[in-house]
C-alpha cells in the first residue's frame, strides 16, 4: 500500500493519531492473559504481510513526523547522539544497513546507488539527496551512524562485543522509556540492565547475553518489550522528567481512554559486518486505550493482564499509581469471555491481512 504521512505532533498539542490500518498492525504485546518478564526471543525472519516484522526497518504513517521531533530532541540536548571513537566503523556498517535495507524494501520512498565508494543516498518522504564516499566521515554532514538514524523510526543502540559481554558504546536515543544514555555509556549488558526488577533472579539477562552473543550475520532477531506513556509521547527521557512526569496526574476517568497509551518496542538484534558489533534497533509504537479497545480481544486481555501484574512490575513500567483508574476503564472492555492464544486481533495464529 502507499503510505500516507501524517503531519502531527509528539508534544504540545499532541496532534498524533493512528488511523485504522496502524492499529490493525499495531504490536500488541501480550499473547496470553498474563504477563511476567522474559526473554521471548526469535528470529528476525521477515513477518506476516502488512504487519511491524515485514521489513527489516518499519515505516510506517508517523515517520516524517518522527524524525521531526528527533531534530528538536537533538537540537535541545546533542548527548542523545553520542558514539566512542572506537565504534566508528560500526556506525559505517549501520548506515550500510539500513540504506541497503530500506532501499529495497522501499523502492518507492528510498534510493541507494553505489559506485564502488562513491554512494548516492535518496529519501523522498524527507526531501534528502545525498552523494558521499562511503568510509570518509568528511563527506557527510553527520557521523555515519548520527546521519542515518536522524532517518530512521526507533532508537538504536550500538553494542561492542568484548569479554564475552555486549558494551553500549554507541547510540542514537531519543525516544526511550525513561533511562539515559548520557548515563549508560560505556556499560556493560548487565549494568545497564540492573534496575529491572525480577529479572535477574530468575536468570533472564544471562540466558538473554548468551543468546545476543551466538547472533551471526544474516541472522537477527527479535523481542516486544512494553511500558505506559500518558499522553503520545516520544521522548520519556529521564533528562526531561521534569516535563512529563507530572502529566501522569493529568489522567481523569473521563480523558484516560485518550490519554492513557500502551508504549511497545520491537526490539530487533542485527549483527554487522566489519565492525563484529550487535546493532539493537528499538522502535517505539503507541497506541492509546480507546484505540486499542476497538478490538474486543485486547481490550479482554489487557484488563487481565494490568490486573494481575506483580506490583514490583507495575511500579517498574511507571503505572502503579494509576493502576486503580486503568482497571476501572478496562473492566468495562471484559465480558469475561476465553481469548485466543497469540497477538493478532481475534485471531489465534493466522497474521494481519495486508491492505
Amino acid at each position: 500500500m502507499t503510505i500516507q504521512f501524517h503531519d502531527e505532533t509528539f508534544r504540545g498539542d499532541y496532534s498524533f493519531k493512528n488511523s485504522d490500518w496502524a492499529i490493525k498492525r499495531f504490536p500488541f504485546p501480550f499473547h496470553e492473559d498474563s504477563y511476567m518478564y522474559s526473554v521471548n526471543m526469535e528470529q528476525h525472519r521477515g513477518g506476516p504481510d502488512g504487519s511491524i516484522y515485514e521489513k527489516r526497518f518499519d515505516v510506517d504513517e508517523h515517520y516524517v513526523s518522527e524524525m521531526r521531533d528527533r531534530a528538536m530532541v537533538l537540537a535541545d540536548d546533542p548527548l542523545r547522539c553520542q558514539s566512542l571513537p572506537h565504534m566508528t566503523l560500526a556506525g559505517w556498517d549501520l548506515l550500510e544497513l539500513i540504506m541497503v535495507s530500506k532501499s529495497e524494501d522501499y523502492p518507492d520512498l528510498f534510493e541507494l546507488h553505489r559506485n564502488g565508494d562513491k554512494w548516492r543516498w535518496v529519501n523522498k518522504p524527507m526531501g534528502i539527496d545525498d552523494s558521499f564516499t562511503f568510509l570518509d566521515e568528511a563527506t557527510l554532514p553527520y557521523g555515519p551512524m548520527e546521519y542515518i538514524t536522524r532517518q530512521t523510526q526507533g532508537d538504536f543502540c550500538v553494542l561492542d562485543q568484548r569479554d564475552d559481554n555486549l558494551w553500549m558504546d554507541a547510540g542514537m536515543i531519543t525516544t526511550q522509556a525513561d533511562w539515559s544514555l548520557d548515563f549508560d555509556i560505556g556499560m556493560n549488558f548487565f549494568e545497564w540492565h540492573a534496575p529491572v526488577p525480577l529479572a535477574h533472579e530468575k536468570g533472564i539477562f544471562v540466558r538473554a547475553l548468551k543468546f545476543l552473543l551466538s547472533i551471526q550475520q544474516g541472522a537477527p532477531a527479535r523481542r516486544l518489550n512494553w511500558t505506559m506513556t500518558v499522553n503520545p509521547l516520544l521522548d520519556t527521557s529521564p533528562e526531561n522528567y521534569h516535563k512529563w512526569g507530572i502529566q501522569k496526574t493529568s489522567v481523569t476517568p473521563e480523558n484516560i481512554g485518550a490519554k492513557q497509551h500502551l508504549r511497545v518496542e520491537l526490539q530487533t538484534f542485527f549483527r554487522l559486518p566489519r565492525s563484529n558489533a550487535l546493532v539493537f534497533p528499538i522502535r517505539c509504537y503507541l497506541c492509546c486505550f480507546d484505540d486499542l479497545m476497538s478490538v474486543p480481544k485486547w481490550g479482554r486481555r489487557l484488563h487481565r493482564v494490568i490486573r494481575d501484574l506483580p506490583e514490583e512490575l507495575a511500579t517498574y513500567k511507571g503505572f502503579i499509581d494509576n493502576r486503580p483508574m486503568m482497571l476501572d476503564y478496562l473492566s468495562a472492555f471484559d465480558d469475561g469471555q476465553p481469548t485466543s492464544m497469540g497477538i493478532w486481533p481475534d485471531r489465534d495464529t493466522e497474521p494481519p491481512l495486508k491492505t
